[in-house]
C-alpha cells in the first residue's frame, strides 16, 4: 500500500453509501415493511450479522456457498458474514425449539452480504425483508406471507397491476419428473439447472443436466415440462389426485378471499434456486419484467432437520431492497420518495434568533417536524433552501414579525399563507 496515493472517497466495489436523498428511499421502502409485518401480526427479531460458515454450508447443491464473505478469525473459528438469513432463523429457533409456541410469526430487516458478479437490480451487500412463518403446515402459512408483502408493495406506492408474484410447486415438478421417468435423485439437480433459465442459454443448461448424468431423452423431457402454461395442464400430467397440484389450487382460493388473486400466476418455470425449498415456492416480477425478481421464497419444510433440529414446518419470503426502490423509480419518478413535511423556521437578524428558536421549540412539543436555520439569512436565501428541502411549510421571522408577536406559516406548494403566534 502506498500511503501517499490519493485515496479514494468511493465505498468498496459493489457496496453502498446513504445519503440523505438515498435515505427517502430506503425509508420509504423500510417504513413499509414494518407497516405491513406489523399488521399481519408478524413478531420482529434481529440477529448477529456475523454467522458461523459451517451453518451457511450445510445448504449443499447452491451457488451462495461460493459467494460467502468468509474469514478466519484470531481465534482460528471459521465465520462469514451472513448472505441470507434463513439459516440464522433456523439456528435461533432450533436453540430454543422447546420453549417457543408454535407456529412463530416473525419478521426482520437484515443486512446481507454476497460476493457475485454485480448487474442491475444486484449489489454485493442489500437489506432484505424476511417473513417466516414456522410450524403451520398448511397453505394458509404461504397465502398469509403472500398477502403481507402485497400489503407492503401497496404500502410503498406500487399500484397492483405494476407486479404479478409468480407461482408454482417444488413437489409437483418432482411428480412430473418422476413421471417422466427421471429419477429422484436427478431431481436437485435438475431444479438447480432449471433455475438458471434467462440466465444462461438452454445450451448451457443441457450441458449442466449431461454433466449430472442426465441423457439427451431426459434433458428433452426436462425442458418440456417447462412448456406446460395452467394448472389444468399440469394436472393433465400429473393426474387428478397429485397433493402437490391440490396445494396449488388450495393457495389460489384462499387468494381470492385475501383480495389478491388477481396478482398471483402460475409458472412452473419458478423453481428457487436454493436447496431447502421442499414445497410451495414463488418470485414476484414487474409486470414488464424490466427487472430482476422484487422478492422470492417458498416452503422449507427440512432445513431445520438439515442443521439438526427437530422436524418443523416453515414458509419464508427475502425482499430485498434494490430491486424494488429501482421499480418505484422507474413507476413513480425520483422525486416521488421526497414526502413534504414539518416546517422550516428561519430569521433575517441575529435579533430574531430567540424568537425563531421559541417557536421551533414550541412547534417541536406540539410534534412537529421542524428544520431550525441556524445562521441569519436573506429571504431569497431562505425561501430558495426552504424550496429544496423536505418541509411543507416554511416560516421566516424577520423584525416587524417581532414587533406584532406574529409570523406568516407560508405552504410551499400553493402559497398560502396563514398567521402563527410567536408568543
Amino acid at each position: 500500500m502506498n500511503p501517499s496515493a490519493p485515496l479514494s472517497f468511493e465505498p468498496p466495489r459493489g457496496m453502498r453509501d446513504f445519503y440523505p436523498e438515498d435515505m427517502l428511499w430506503r425509508n420509504r421502502v423500510f417504513d413499509a415493511w414494518r407497516q405491513a409485518a406489523v399488521a399481519f401480526g408478524f413478531q420482529p427479531y434481529d440477529a448477529c450479522v456475523v454467522e458461523s460458515l459451517e451453518l451457511l454450508q450445510r445448504k449443499s447443491g447452491e451457488e451462495v456457498s461460493e459467494q460467502i464473505y468468509h474469514f478466519e478469525d484470531k481465534s482460528g473459528r471459521h465465520l462469514a458474514l451472513r448472505p441470507e438469513m434463513t439459516p440464522t432463523l433456523a439456528r435461533m429457533v432450533a436453540a430454543r425449539h422447546g420453549q417457543l409456541t408454535f407456529p412463530l410469526k416473525w419478521f426482520t430487516l437484515a443486512q446481507c452480504f454476497r460476493y457475485e458478479r454485480m448487474t442491475r437490480g444486484r449489489k454485493r451487500e442489500h437489506y432484505q425483508w424476511n417473513l417466516d412463518i414456522i410450524g403451520e403446515e398448511s397453505v394458509s402459512a404461504e397465502i398469509e406471507i403472500l398477502a403481507a408483502a402485497a400489503a407492503g408493495l401497496r404500502a410503498m406506492g406500487l399500484p397492483d397491476a405494476a407486479y404479478r408474484i409468480r407461482v408454482n410447486n417444488r413437489a409437483l415438478l418432482a411428480e412430473l419428473l418422476a413421471k417422466s421417468g427421471i429419477d429422484a435423485a436427478y431431481h436437485p439437480a435438475v431444479f438447480l439447472a432449471l433455475d438458471k433459465r434467462g440466465k444462461i442459454s438452454d445450451d448451457e443448461i443441457a450441458a449442466l443436466l449431461k454433466a449430472e448424468g442426465l441423457d439427451s431423452d431426459a434433458v428433452a423431457k426436462a425442458f418440456e415440462l417447462l412448456a406446460v402454461q395452467t394448472l389444468d395442464q399440469a394436472a393433465a400430467l400429473a393426474g387428478a389426485d397429485s397433493p402437490a397440484l391440490a396445494a396449488l389450487r388450495e393457495l389460489f382460493s384462499l387468494a381470492e378471499v385475501y383480495g389478491i388473486a388477481d396478482r398471483l400466476v402460475f409458472d412452473i418455470s419458478v423453481i428457487r434456486g436454493l436447496a431447502y425449498y421442499t414445497g410451495i415456492v414463488f418470485e414476484a416480477f414487474d409486470t414488464e419484467r424490466k427487472f430482476r425478481a422484487i422478492f422470492g421464497g417458498g416452503r422449507y419444510d427440512s432445513l431445520l432437520t438439515m442443521i439438526g433440529g427437530a422436524p418443523t414446518p416453515a414458509v419464508g419470503l427475502g425482499f430485498g431492497d434494490v430491486v424494488v426502490v429501482e421499480v418505484l423509480k422507474d413507476l413513480l419518478g425520483e422525486a416521488a420518495a421526497a414526502e413534504k413535511r414539518g416546517v422550516i423556521v428561519g430569521y433575517m437578524f441575529p435579533e430574531q434568533r430567540e424568537a425563531a428558536t421559541r417557536l421551533a421549540r414550541t412547534l417541536r412539543e406540539a410534534g412537529e417536524t421542524v428544520d431550525l436555520q441556524l445562521g441569519r439569512q436573506k429571504p431569497k436565501q431562505f425561501f430558495s433552501r426552504a424550496s429544496a428541502s423536505t418541509a411543507a411549510d416554511a416560516v421566516f421571522i424577520g423584525p416587524d414579525d417581532v414587533a406584532r408577536g406574529t409570523a406568516k406559516r407560508k405552504n410551499l406548494a400553493t402559497r398560502e399563507e396563514t398567521e402563527i403566534p410567536l408568543n
